[in-house]
C-alpha cells in the first residue's frame, strides 16, 4: 500500500459523503449526521486513507463516550487492508483520549460483523435498532 492516514481537512467533507454514501452495508439513513461531522471535525477528527492525492477511506472515534463512530472505505478500494489501518487510527484516538474498552454497533450477517470479530472484538448485545453492539480492551 502506497497510501497513508492523516486528518481530514474542511474541504474534504464531499469526498468523504460520498464514500459514506457508496457503502452497500450499513446505508445511511441518520439525518443527524451533518451534526455530528461537525463535532468530530472541530474535536477528535476524522481520519483519512489518502493515496496518489484521493481520499479512498475515513474513520473517527468518539472521545466523549469511547465509541467507533465511523468506518468506511470507498467500494472499489476494499480488501487492501485499508480498513484495518483505518480501524486502527480511530482506536488510537480513543486510547489517547484514556479510554480503555471501546464499543461499536453494526448490523448482524454483514462484512462488517465478520471484520470485527476478526479483530477480536466481542458481539455483548442489540441495540433498539436490531444492530449488534461489540465490545474490546483498547
Amino acid at each position: 500500500m502506497s497510501g497513508h492516514i492523516r486528518r481530514a481537512r474542511p474541504d474534504e467533507r464531499e469526498r468523504i459523503t460520498e464514500i459514506r454514501s457508496a457503502v452497500q452495508e450499513n446505508r445511511l439513513t441518520d439525518p443527524t449526521l451533518d451534526e455530528d461531522y461537525a463535532w468530530f471535525e472541530e474535536h477528535a477528527g476524522i481520519w483519512v486513507w489518502e493515496e496518489d492525492g484521493q481520499i479512498l477511506g475515513f474513520s473517527a472515534g468518539d472521545t466523549r463516550d469511547g465509541t467507533i463512530w465511523a468506518l468506511f472505505v470507498d467500494p472499489a478500494s476494499e480488501r487492501r487492508g485499508i480498513g484495518r489501518a483505518l480501524f486502527e487510527a480511530a482506536c488510537d484516538t480513543l486510547r489517547r483520549a484514556g479510554h480503555r474498552t471501546a464499543m461499536l454497533t453494526t448490523d448482524p450477517g454483514t462484512r462488517a460483523e465478520r471484520f470485527y470479530r476478526a479483530a477480536g472484538w466481542n458481539a455483548v448485545g442489540t441495540s433498539s435498532r436490531g444492530e449488534l453492539i461489540f465490545r474490546a480492551v483498547l
